[in-house]
């Protein structure tokens, strides 16, 4: 296994995982349409790299186009990132959401049946468990309904790979459910660099540490939690991008459909990831309370006993170098990636 078609590949997460493949000698073959990336990232991954990885500039919803690269190419494995996901835009725009991300879905299983692609990762979401019964949760907990447009689709699209599979068991699926990826590479070339005011939480913290943002919303202080705040599992991006390769690695013994967390197994609050970062950093986050954000739910972190056992694959990094990393690329790119 050789050329990893990786959609989305000049995201956050996308991109991490193109130096990641990189470094152990795969070629990631990348296609974005730059809704929420920039085309500098690819100079960075050459940066850091030195190789410049193949580029197409189109939208997977895009069938033609999208069909020319698995004309162009030999294609070993789809890494499938692509699609919308801010949870809480999603409550405001879920027609766009589910068009886009079952769209670009199933535009990539049909393209890999006709070119007889068998390796497919898809990178899923914490958001499939819904409101956790309880935690942390385990690959066999339900898939419930999501609280949220965004997870449904994800939820949706998991239902349809398992049904791609059921229709043909020569397949290798991997559904990875991610938990809550922050950091940024270590160089400080390529973080999380959201369009206009950020959605998630590090980067809001990092941009009101840089004095760009006057002060950190957090919502909600009143979840049954240690401190009122909610409970997330944030994992590293560079640990989550080796996830990945793990993975690639697995679906080579042609494991069939197989599910994995991808988290840290540990819980942290809201107010103790400020706490880590002004800790890590020596800066003062001010923030204020805010009323809970419909869609979220109070606590969810995984049990990632299963990756260990399966990948050989472990988080590495903790909080605080999450933290470091993340204000060391808001440091040197104050108005994101240029």
């Amino acid at each position: 296994m050789k050329n990893i078609l990786v959609t989305g590949g000049l995201g956050f997460i996308g991109s991490e995982t193109v130096i990641a493949l990189l470094e152990k000698g795969y070629q990631p073959i990348i296609v974005d349409d730059l809704y929420n990336a920039k085309l500098a990232v690819l100079d960075r991954i050459e940066t850091i790299t030195h190789v410049r990885p193949k580029f197409y500039e189109v939208d997977v919803t895009d069938q033609a186009k999208t069909e020319k690269i698995f004309q162009e190419n030999q294609i070993d494995a789809v890494i499938h990132f692509a699609g919308y996901k801010a949870v809480g835009e999603s409550v405001y725009k879920p027609i766009e959401y589910y068009r886009n991300n079952l769209d670009s879905a199933l535009v990539i299983v049909d393209l890999m049946r006709k070119y007889g692609v068998k390796n497919l990762i898809f990178s899923s979401s914490a958001t499939v468990y819904g409101v956790p019964e309880r935690v942390p949760l385990v690959e066999t907990d339900p898939v419930s309904e999501a609280t949220n447009p965004y997870g449904e689709t994800k939820v949706m699209i998991e239902r349809i790979l398992k049904d791609v599979y059921k229709a043909d068991p020569t397949l290798n699926i991997a559904l990875l459910r991610y938990f809550n990826p922050i950091g940024a590479h270590p160089s400080g070339l390529l973080g999380e660099d959201p369009n206009g005011i950020p959605n998630n939480l590090l980067p809001y913290v990092s941009q009101v540490a840089i004095g760009k943002l006057k002060c950190l919303k957090v919502f909600g202080n009143d979840y049954p939690t240690p401190d009122g705040t909610g409970v997330r599992d944030f994992i590293h991006v560079v640990d989550l991008a080796e996830g990945h390769v793990a993975t690639l690695k697995k679906l080579e013994q042609n494991p069939g459909l197989v599910i994995y967390n991808l988290g840290t197994g540990k819980g942290t609050t809201v107010l103790e990831l400020v706490h880590a970062f002004e800790e890590a950093n020596h800066v003062k986050i001010p923030y204020v309370i805010a009323p809970r954000r419909e869609g979220d739910v109070a606590v969810n972190y995984a049990n990632c006993d299963k990756a260990y056992r399966e990948l050989g694959w472990k988080a590495r990094f903790t909080i605080a170098d999450a933290c470091r990393d993340a204000y060391h690329f808001q440091k040197m790119n104050p108005n994101g990636i240029q």
